[in-house]
């Protein structure tokens, strides 16, 4: 098999697979998720064309160095405006903004916008099927075209094996996680399953009654108001604790420990709020979990609605 026709089946098992969406924080496969070019580096680095081992890592970078390595501009053997002139394999490259890699009867794969419409801040995964896909030629537009000539020059190559990507269950992945969170937070071992079972639930409800105690009393509380009593940090969801919780409220741009939890809260339930701070931030990571909520009067719905 070409080096050229592996990068293609690599990125065509990608764009069919959706557990592999588009992110542009986490856009080397750690979450599963790519952006347009490190979709296409990691094809072709994946196939035997060291572009990546040799500096690639951006659209404005890509030329020289996929030159380097054996692909030559090709753009004026293109006609651009219909594709026509592409061969399966080339790297159609806006040298500021995009890239795609052609593909046969007028079609191109690319890793484009995530669900939100955005580079940034979606879920793990293809959540619309046009995240990393399959699709239609379109001229974006293309600076240069690059094709791989090494192919031809390469009397025996060494064969190259396409390995399936392994699969990643990144909502367990994200429960393990706030798991091993509520234990650092809370003190209280749990088993770090990935599954959300009653012992989880218990730590999930110790989190928050720990933020409680930590932002409303003693010397460095965020908030000076205290309880009669410190709450106990029992897991159980009693009347001192839905009192405690009731009045309270978090905006964008406020630091608590109530965000820690919450923070603790969204990997409980499966989702990724982008890390947890002690205290925390309310920032972009949280408020994406939260649906851009700007303000929110209701922890405890927020906290056991994730899940």
């Amino acid at each position: 098999m070409s080096r050229t026709q592996n990068a293609l089946n690599w990125m065509v098992w990608m764009a069919n697979d959706p557990s592999h969406g588009y992110d542009q924080v986490y856009r080397w496969g750690e979450r599963g998720d790519y952006d347009c070019s490190s979709a296409v580096i990691s094809a072709w680095e994946q196939a035997g064309v060291p572009v990546k081992s040799n500096g690639a890592t951006y659209t404005g970078n890509m030329e020289n160095i996929f030159k380097a390595c054996g692909f030559r501009n090709v753009v004026n053997e293109v006609n651009l405006s219909n594709g026509a002139g592409l061969q399966p394999g080339d790297v159609c490259l806006n040298r500021i903004h995009h890239v795609a890699m052609a593909l046969a009867n007028g079609q191109l794969v690319h890793a484009s916008i995530n669900e939100r419409g955005r580079a940034t801040g979606g879920q793990p995964g293809d959540q619309t099927g046009r995240e990393f896909c399959v699709r239609s030629y379109y001229n974006y537009p293309w600076d240069v075209v690059l094709r791989y000539e090494g192919d031809q020059s390469d009397v025996s190559p060494a064969p190259v094996v396409v390995v399936e990507p392994e699969r990643i269950d990144w909502h367990a992945e994200n429960v393990k996680r706030g798991q091993r969170e509520s234990i650092e937070f809370t003190g209280v071992n749990i088993d770090v399953d990935g599954k959300y079972g009653p012992e989880t639930k218990r730590n999930k409800i110790r989190v928050l009654q720990v933020a409680l105690n930590r932002d409303y009393c003693g010397p460095n509380a965020y908030v000076k108001r205290c309880y009669d009593i410190p709450l106990v940090i029992d897991g159980e969801w009693g009347p001192k604790t839905e009192a405690a919780l009731a009045w309270h409220y978090i905006c964008r741009g406020e630091t608590q420990f109530m965000v820690t939890a919450m923070e603790i809260c969204a990997y409980m339930g499966g989702n990724d709020p982008r890390g947890v701070e002690y205290p925390g931030t309310y920032g972009p990571g949280l408020a994406a979990v939260m649906n851009g909520d700007f303000c929110s009067s209701d922890v405890f719905r927020f906290c056991f609605a994730v899940v």
